[in-house]
């Protein structure tokens, strides 16, 4: 039988998408690439051993819109064998990713 293990639960920081805006300047990749390696650090795992980085993202465009969970763990130096998937469910994405993910 398969385990799902769900090790934390975290959000990027988050405002609104104005020029000016205190995120401005951060790029979405960076977000989650540094959220991914902060979880790694957090709970000692090996990235090789997970099947799958499963994100809720609201409002995939742009930058963000080309499956950014496996663009992310590359970035993070996860293992190229870890498959991405991302979802968009508006307001309720984070925990259709979870939902997804312990299936």
């Amino acid at each position: 039988m398969t385990h799902a293990m769900i090790f934390d639960a975290v959000r990027t920081p988050r405002g609104k998408g104005k020029k000016d805006g205190s995120l401005h300047e951060v790029k979405p990749i960076d977000l989650l690439a540094g959220l991914l390696v902060k979880l790694q650090k957090r709970h000692a795992f090996d990235p090789a051993q997970l099947d799958d980085v499963v994100m809720g993202v609201v409002s995939p465009v742009g930058e963000q819109g080309s499956v950014i969970a496996k663009t992310a763990a590359l970035k993070a130096g996860w293992d190229v064998k870890v498959a991405g998937m991302q979802i968009n469910r508006f307001c309720a994405s984070g925990l259709e990713a979870v939902n997804i993910a312990a299936q």
